[in-house]
């Protein structure tokens, strides 16, 4: 399955069929959907659901995490790493305003509590840990 980043969902599934010298009706039958449907898989006029991905691979024998980002490649970028990047981006971005950590005192062991929350990957500004900062004081007393 070399390659299979450069080819459609539908290519691949038509590919991996005929490689397997396999019918759409056959191909059908096993996944319990019509011999159309796959045809409408194959040229990409149809979206697979997540229950036929996943049959597909079994039948095809291909990985089924490929084979289901091939299908969803939205799913696939929203889970690439520069996602991260904007979150690390906004740590490092705190982590160097010396000005602000002062203005706000900020402790060392303040600052390895938010290093731990930069960790979830869901802040977005500096702003957003002085938010988040002012309410773990509040919690504790502070």
């Amino acid at each position: 399955m070399a390659r299979i980043k450069e080819r459609s969902f539908g290519q691949v599934i038509r590919e991996r069929r005929r490689q397997l010298d396999l019918t759409q009706e056959e191909v059908a039958r096993r996944i319990k959907t019509s011999t159309p449907y796959v045809g409408h898989l194959e040229s990409g006029k149809r979206h697979p659901s997540d229950k036929i991905v996943t049959r597909l691979a079994e039948v095809l024998g291909l990985n089924r995490r490929e084979v289901f980002f091939l299908a969803n490649p939205r799913a696939h970028a929203l889970l690439s790493p520069e996602i991260e990047s904007a979150a690390d981006s906004a740590w490092d971005d705190f982590k160097k305003n010396e000005q602000l950590r002062r203005v706000h005192n900020i402790t060392g062991d303040e600052m390895e509590i938010l290093s731990r929350v930069a960790l979830l990957g869901e802040v977005r500004s500096a702003r957003d840990f002085i938010y988040i900062l002012n309410t773990v004081r509040h919690a504790v007393g502070r």
